[in-house]
């Protein structure tokens, strides 16, 4: 007789019923469908609701198809319950999940348009999420890409059939010594590429004896290397962290000058874009990378700036009443290079300090691994600007310690991005290392190096270095010969990025005992093709520059 209110069993029939067991033998109660669960609310001991699921429904539990499951309200007590494990069965089933329930720190594939303006689907990580006026807006940052690239998306540009949650990580005491946790995204890891030089790469020395012979037949020029004038020997082989700093992990942090370790990344305030547009002039730039300007200037949509004396506006209005009292038609400082249109102007950080934190603030929009903003003083900036009828615009700048004990040129070098692909960013380089040649050192700049950087500074290299090859004259027939250290002196680059630019090029080879310089055509017509495009040059004689001795100087 069953009792008021029970539920039919499912094995009832008219047949005998058989024992419960685990196995169900022939002629049995017919085993549950997998997709079928049975719910319960356990009794209640600290406030929280827990639920179990069991394979088969036993008295007093709910049973649920995935229509129920789908619905995600589970009737239990005249209560409505929400399923927890609603969230697990959605992803474990590979169904789409609600727009809803994507939060920080989910990853998913994105929809963005390629350089070739064809559609892809990368993965990338929701780093913030905002709701304006009931539509729902979600930053990402795309995996394995530069945080460049980040943007605000809308949610139909979001495969949520793909998405993972994040997993919480456990619990590790703070400085209080009271327990916290915070959810973080799926397992991050960081990947570390160094260029590793293959050991049969071989690594001359700066003295070392070398000659050239033809490679595949192909050798136009032929150079031998010569014991040159000794100097105190330094630890050579290839700067690993100057030729593939791209991905920001420095081998130490520095504790001085304008870059330092790469952990400050990890805040999400600085992980993301503040300022959505700057305008500068006649033009406007869209910005890469955080940078700290005032907090009531991020929620603008324009950013005004004066283009002579960098300071910031909230409105167009502001930015006009302020032309009218700015007196500036070129930066502050001395004007030590002219020709044509193109001038260079030196500023101390100290005697302009307002300038240079503009400056720095507005390079901090393009340069991601910049950390200098206001202590200005031990440094001098460089601006390169372009004259027109209205003044000097600014073009791009580097900046560069007074005293580096690590023969540092550059801190930070940037092209404005109005003016990139322009052949700018390698006339600034040619700059900075002109000024080496006037203070008679070698120099080279701070790392790590941001990708586009890396790119310019190794274009630069070998052009500079191939000139220097293929402008030697052999003697009484003789192969040409040149040391490291002669490259050095003459180009003013250091002895390690000439070595690694050597690698790099794979010039270098040993042969009967000495190291010699194979030029390939190939290279050689490569480089003649891109000396023909390379038409800004710094003319030495039209620098006039007095470098001084800051060691002497009690203060800057």
């Amino acid at each position: 007789m069953r009792r008021r209110g029970a539920r039919p069993r499912p094995d009832s029939g008219p047949g005998p019923r058989s024992k419960r067991s685990s196995a169900c033998s022939p002629g049995g109660r017919t085993p549950l469908p997998a997709f079928i669960f049975a719910v319960r609310a356990a009794p209640a001991t600290s406030g929280s609701r827990h639920f179990l699921a069991r394979s088969g429904p036993p008295r007093g539990l709910q049973t649920l198809t995935p229509l129920q499951l789908e619905s995600g309200r589970l009737q239990h007590a005249g209560r409505d319950v929400t399923s927890r494990s609603r969230k697990r069965l959605l992803r474990e089933g590979g169904k789409m999940a609600e727009v809803g329930e994507v939060i920080e720190g989910c990853r998913l594939p994105v929809l963005r348009r390629n350089q070739d303006n064809e559609d892809e689907w990368p993965l990338a990580e929701i780093l913030s999420v905002k709701d304006i006026s009931g539509r729902k807006l979600f930053y990402v940052h795309y995996i394995d890409f530069n945080k460049r690239l980040d943007e605000w998306v809308t949610h139909d540009r979001l495969d949520l059939k793909k998405i993972q949650f994040p997993k919480k990580e456990a619990k590790t005491p703070t400085k209080n010594g009271l327990p916290g946790s915070r959810p973080g995204s799926p397992e991050r890891e960081v990947k570390r590429k160094v260029e590793v030089v293959s050991p049969a790469t071989p690594v001359p020395s700066e003295t070392a004896p070398a000659s050239v012979f033809p490679q595949n037949g192909s050798t136009r020029r032929a150079l031998a290397a010569q014991p040159g004038r000794k100097r105190k020997s330094n630890c050579l082989g290839t700067d690993e962290d100057s030729q593939d700093s791209s991905d920001g992990i420095p081998s130490a942090p520095r504790m001085t000058g304008s870059l330092v370790s790469d952990r400050s990344h990890d805040d999400i305030v600085t992980r993301m874009k503040n300022i959505e547009c700057i305008e500068l002039g006649r033009h406007r730039l869209k910005p890469w990378y955080f940078s700290p300007y005032p907090q009531e200037l991020t929620a603008l949509p324009v950013l005004y700036l004066c283009e002579f004396c960098l300071k910031y506006g909230k409105s167009l209005k502001c930015l006009q009443r302020h032309l009218t009292k700015c007196d500036l038609r070129h930066p502050p400082g001395n004007e030590i290079y002219r020709k044509g249109t193109i001038s260079f102007f030196e500023i101390d950080g100290r005697k302009n300090k307002s300038y240079s934190q503009n400056l720095c603030l507005l390079a901090k929009c393009f340069l991601d691994h910049k950390t200098l903003y206001y202590d200005t003083d031990p440094f001098l900036f460089y601006v390169m600007t372009e004259y027109d009828c209205k003044g000097f615009h600014i073009v791009g700048y580097f900046s560069k310690e007074k005293e580096s004990t690590e023969d540092y040129n550059v801190a930070c070098i940037l092209t404005l991005p109005p003016y990139q692909r322009r052949g700018y960013g390698k006339l600034l380089i040619e700059f900075s290392y002109e000024l080496s040649k006037v203070e008679g050192k070698t120099g080279t700049p701070e790392k790590p190096l941001s990708d586009l950087g890396l790119l310019s500074y190794r274009s630069y290299w070998s052009q500079t270095i191939l000139e220097i090859l293929m402008g030697l004259k052999s003697e009484s027939g003789e192969r040409p010969q040149i040391t490291i250290n002669e490259i050095s002196e003459i180009t003013s680059i250091k002895k390690e990025d000439v070595i690694s630019t050597l690698q790099y090029l794979n010039l270098i080879n040993y042969y009967k005992g000495q190291y010699i310089l194979t030029l390939s055509e190939d290279i050689v017509d490569g480089h003649e093709r891109a000396m023909l495009k390379r038409l800004l040059r710094i003319d030495s004689k039209c620098l006039h520059f007095t470098p001084k001795d800051w060691s002497k100087r009690g203060k800057w």
